[in-house]
């Protein structure tokens, strides 16, 4: 069998393998260390702000270069066949190294870019001078027969090098808005295919037989050989193209490469054919090497790891570390067989189902899934490593016990760094105020036709470096009316923007046509100044202007339930209806005092069949005067729709005479305003013999008006018929935030009243056609007819149905086609799955 020094010997162990396994608790303790600052900041990024590369490089940065650099050194040193290096090596490069990791984090979370570039300057002097100690070490013995792994790890170092300038350099500051985009491409694809896909595909060589416990195959060393010949020159050819953003190159080098790992997982698979897996590493190595392959079939189609991240991060790396330290750290921690197998059985517990949990989550972190699938993935996921956090440290404590000092100083620095990368990172509220002095950096994101956060407020003389995001589906860009711009940004990209110093208002803008008049604007000023007249997105409860409708909504909120319940059975339904008034959440974030029938905005739905008796008793417990007026009734107003004052009741009673979706407000004068505010609902009567279907919701479109009930600017609003947003339901988007679900195959029917008071609806649900069609008491469709439809038209105060039957699993958007109402609240999604 193929030995990489890592098989214990019976018997006691001499000093130096104590010495040698003490090293190992330590410096494999600081790779656990990491792992589990990225869980923390994965858990608490619902929380707080905690942006997407601190994430990245809490991971990559720390945890898995602090293990390439460990383990590297030692499958050298076992292979070659030479001495360790001297004692004091190892721990001043764990020191200097993690020390430079700290910097790089503080520096750029903080906005102290040369803090930064030193950190990056340390961390590649540190991985340069590993190299050039494995270089010189093995001098004499590269001529062996496992010289070809020591030359991937050569290589790798060189490309960390390669990788840690260009963040160096993005870290900086000073990189022109147009290279920053190409550095940060050149970036990721040197480090993950090269510092670590170099690292993984030499120590495959030797560590996937000695994990399966077989020979190594004939002729690994030549395989090894030549494909490293083609993957550098593939890899330094893609690198090349993306900082001169030629794609033919970048395809060209890419192909190339992944023809070089392809080659050299060669061996892997004719071992695999020797024998399959069969332990916990053996398996996890096995899926990690296949998302490895999948990753660059898709990486060289696409020449971007945009959309990659999680099945590189997740598939490949994190699961080649794991598996590595599961096989691995039980050997070096040393003690004996005895230990070894309490070890090993300590470290693999439960394997099966966190193996199956990574694996089955990958798809899910990829793949466009509904967002409670991806939640579930990534739950998985953190749970998968937190288990092995904990049972790697527990392995580690069972045999080593680090002096309390010790620990405690380790885990407190390295905490320490992850509490400034959260503190420093800006939120993306659109209502966020950033407070900054001195240098800072800002996050701000790009996406629903809005930048956040929206104001950004700095002491004068500010240094600003802007970390723009693109989380939009669609291409948007940044320009500050002080002369700096991003390039324009695809789904999922960055760039930085510098800002030397804040002296005055600066305006800033997306200039893709249309976004800027949309909402897509933002100021920087310096603190204290008054805004300008340029628009800002803050946006206060009760106030007046543009909505953020892809904001989250608030915490606790929940949608207005659209399921239309089944008529109760009974001729006669005794309903009572209080009128109150309340502060609800009518669009993501934003509270706003209304008047309601019930407490919600539409008050409760009622459902009946023709001929049925309803007996209302209204019940004001508002401080101000109230009525009703329920449009499925025929009688004389004067008695049952008067006003009642504030502690007063009334009974009002009708008999259903027809069927159709009726509209019931407020009929107190000015009935406008007790409209506008909130006070409508719907009353639906079934048609005779109304078949069933599958799905069936109630919508009550309505405007909305912010401010203050009855203030004098808000009135002025209603009547000149300009609503701050249109609702479905009470809630601007709310049904964006909270889809209406249906399976592929059901026939879904939506009954729609229009409450105005002002405006009519044109409803329609985007890839979808209608074959019934009710409005007003009639079918203007039904499903036997050749023709279809597309809308249900209705003025205020009308109200239908319509049916559709949906096909597929998808995502269909649910619209007034009044694209004025539609982009501004009357919009939600009908999430439909398999």
């Amino acid at each position: 069998m193929t030995s990489i020094g890592v098989r214990p010997k019976a018997g006691p162990s001499p000093s130096p393998r104590r010495s040698r396994s003490v090293w190992h608790a330590v410096a494999n303790g600081a790779v656990l260390v990491w792992l589990a600052l990225t869980v923390v900041a994965a858990l608490v990024r619902h929380e707080l702000p905690v942006p997407q590369w601190l994430l990245v490089h809490l991971f990559l940065l720390g945890a898995v270069t602090n293990a390439i650099v460990t383990w590297t050194e030692h499958f050298a040193s076992a292979l070659l066949r030479v001495p360790p290096p001297p004692d004091w090596w190892p721990v001043t490069r764990l020191a200097a190294l993690n020390a430079g990791i700290v910097a790089v984090l503080c520096g750029v979370a903080e906005g102290f870019p040369w803090v930064a570039v030193g950190g990056a300057a340390a961390v590649v002097g540190v991985v340069a001078a590993h190299i050039a100690v494995l270089a010189l070490r093995g001098r004499g013995a590269l001529a062996g027969r496992f010289a070809h792994v020591v030359a991937w790890y050569l290589w790798a170092g060189a490309a960390l090098i390669v990788g840690g300038t260009l963040g160096g350099l993005m870290a900086s500051g000073h990189v022109p808005s147009g290279w920053h985009e190409r550095l940060h491409a050149a970036h990721a694809q040197v480090n993950l295919l090269g510092w670590i896909g170099f690292a993984v595909l030499g120590t495959l060589f030797t560590l996937w037989p000695t994990v399966l416990r077989t020979r190594m195959v004939d002729g690994a060393g030549r395989i090894a050989r030549w494909s490293l010949r083609f993957a550098v020159p593939g890899l330094g050819l893609a690198v090349a193209g993306l900082l001169a953003d030629l794609r033919w190159i970048v395809a060209a080098g890419l192909l190339v490469y992944a023809g070089a790992a392809a080659l050299a997982l060669v061996p892997f698979v004719r071992t695999l054919r020797q024998r399959r897996p069969h332990t916990p590493a053996s398996w996890m190595l096995a899926a990690a090497t296949t998302w490895f392959a999948v990753a660059l079939l898709a990486d060289a189609s696409r020449q971007s790891l945009t959309g990659l991240l999680p099945l590189v991060l997740v598939g490949f790396v994190g699961q080649t570390l794991l598996g590595a330290l599961t096989f691995l750290l039980p050997v070096v921690l040393g003690g004996g067989p005895a230990a070894l197998k309490a070890n090993a059985t300590l470290i693999e517990r439960a394997w099966p189902v966190r193996v199956a949990a990574i694996n089955l989550a990958v798809p899910l972190l990829v793949l466009p899934v509904p967002a409670w699938a991806d939640r579930a993935g990534w739950i998985a996921v953190l749970a998968a490593l937190a288990a092995f956090v904990l049972l790697a440290v527990a392995t580690i404590l069972r045999t080593h016990r680090p002096s309390p000092a010790v620990a405690g100083i380790t885990a407190g620095v390295l905490l320490t760094a992850l509490a400034v990368g959260v503190t420093a990172s800006g939120g993306d509220s659109s209502s966020q105020t950033v407070a900054a002095s001195g240098t800072r950096v800002v996050e701000v994101s790009l996406s629903g036709m809005r930048i956040r956060p929206g104001t950004i407020e700095a002491a004068p003389g500010t240094r600003l470096v802007l970390r723009v995001t693109n989380k939009d589906a669609m291409r948007h860009d940044l320009r500050l009316a002080s002369g700096q711009a991003t390039p324009m940004l695809d789904a999922g990209e960055s760039a930085t923007l510098t800002v030397p110093s804040v002296v005055g208002v600066i305006d800033g803008w997306c200039t893709v046509p249309g976004h800027r008049a949309a909402g897509m604007t933002m100021q920087i000023k310096p603190a204290g100044a008054s805004p300008s007249a340029s628009p800002s997105m803050d946006h206060q409860a009760m106030g007046s202007g543009q909505l953020d409708l892809s904001a989250h909504p608030s915490p606790g909120w929940k949608p207005y339930d659209a399921v239309l319940k089944p008529a109760p059975g009974g001729r006669e339904h005794r309903v009572e209806l209080r009128a109150a008034d309340g502060v609800l959440e009518v669009a993501p974030g934003v509270r706003q005092a209304m008047w309601t029938f019930g407490g919600s905005v539409p008050g409760p739905v009622l459902r009946g069949r023709v001929g049925d008796v309803f007996v209302i008793t209204l019940v004001n417990d508002a401080g101000m005067g109230h009525g009703i007026d329920f449009h499925a009734s025929t009688l004389a107003p004067d008695v049952p729709m008067r006003t009642i004052g504030p502690g007063e009741r009334l009974t009002y009673r009708f008999t259903a005479e027809h069927a159709g979706a009726w509209l019931y407000h407020c009929s107190t004068m000015p009935m406008l305003q007790h409209i506008a505010n909130g006070m409508y609902g719907a009353v639906v009567i079934d048609p005779p013999d109304l078949p069933r279907v599958d799905r069936e919701y109630v919508l009550v479109q309505g405007e909305l008006y912010l401010g203050a009930p009855g203030s004098v600017g808000q009135v002025a609003r209603m009547r000149e018929g300009r609503p701050d947003g249109w609702m479905f339901n009470g809630t601007a988007a709310g049904y964006d935030h909270a889809p209406l679900v249906a399976r592929a195959g059901d026939r879904v029917r939506v009954w729609v009243v229009d409450a105005g008071p002002s405006d009519g609806t044109a409803f329609h649900i985007v890839g979808a056609q209608f074959d019934t069609v009710y409005k007003e008491g009639a079918y203007r469709l039904r499903r036997d007819d050749p023709g279809g439809a597309q809308i249900l038209d209705l003025a205020p105060g009308q109200g239908g149905f319509v049916e559709t039957v949906v096909p597929e699993s998808g995502h269909y958007p649910f619209v007034d086609h009044d694209m004025r109402h539609a982009e501004t609240g009357a919009h939600g999604i009908l999430n439909v799955t398999d």
